[in-house]
């Protein structure tokens, strides 16, 4: 099977058991976005974080695999049998690493600067990109129908993606600097 199939030559992209839409979509913007979330904590795992910290990146990859899945099948078609959607459990379960991870930072104190080890670096990269695509899913809810548990989960993925590098920097020692208000030096 050939990897290049040229059917989106004309700008175009099929939604799984749908129609086709442009590749501008809100809806192909939006798994897109997650797409790209899930190789910014690709090159998290590829900096080399603790054997448990990878463990649990590769899960979230894995489950964004999934998110994505979920926003490229509109409801109603026969193969959103063949999807997992995601649901409060998968929320719970991000809400359960939070606190885990929460137990090896050190107390929130206030905006830090994004930085530190590769692997915390890459971690607040990746949390970027994961409050965009909650921005995008937040606009297809706007215009279409999809699920919404989806903008739920990538809100506290972005939070455990937060405190996941606060962990990684205080496991290597590493200090945050905490963000000066102007006139504060």
């Amino acid at each position: 099977m050939k990897l290049y199939t040229k059917t989106g030559d004309g700008g175009t992209t099929g939604l799984y058991g749908a129609d086709r839409v442009s590749k501008a979509n809100i809806r192909v913007e939006a798994y897109g976005t997650v797409d790209e979330l899930n190789s910014a904590i690709g090159v998290a795992r590829a900096h080399g974080p603790s054997a448990e910290m990878d463990a649990d990146l590769e899960y979230l990859q894995n489950a964004l695999f999934d998110v994505g899945a979920d926003l490229a099948t509109r409801s109603g078609t026969t193969y959103e049998k063949k999807i997992s959607r995601m649901d409060e459990q998968d929320t719970a379960f991000i809400e359960a690493m939070i606190d885990r991870y929460q137990e090896g930072a050190p107390p929130f104190t206030g905006f830090v600067h994004p930085g530190g080890t590769p692997v915390a670096a890459s971690l607040h990269v990746a949390r970027t990109v994961a409050r965009r695509a909650e921005r995008e899913v937040i606009r297809l809810l706007h215009e279409e129908d999809a699920n919404a548990h989806v903008q739920v989960y990538l809100n506290r993925l972005s939070d455990l993606l937060f405190v996941m590098a606060r962990a990684a920097n205080q496991a290597a020692g590493i200090g945050e600097h905490a963000w000066l208000v102007k006139g504060r030096r």
